[in-house]
């Protein structure tokens, strides 16, 4: 629950910082949180099903 929330406030500090930056870097780095979420979600999908 308490990552929930901190995962949360982290969001609204960084939806805040976005709205100064420039469109590009918003944009590259949506692209890479998004690959680096997409390697964690495999990496665990991965680890399951070795279980």
């Amino acid at each position: 629950m308490f990552v929930l929330v901190a995962a949360l406030l982290l969001l609204g500090v960084v939806l805040g910082a976005v709205a100064h930056l420039p469109t590009d870097v918003s944009l590259t780095a949506s692209v890479l949180i998004g690959c680096w979420l997409a390697v964690f979600a495999v990496r665990e999908r991965l680890a399951r099903r070795s279980r």
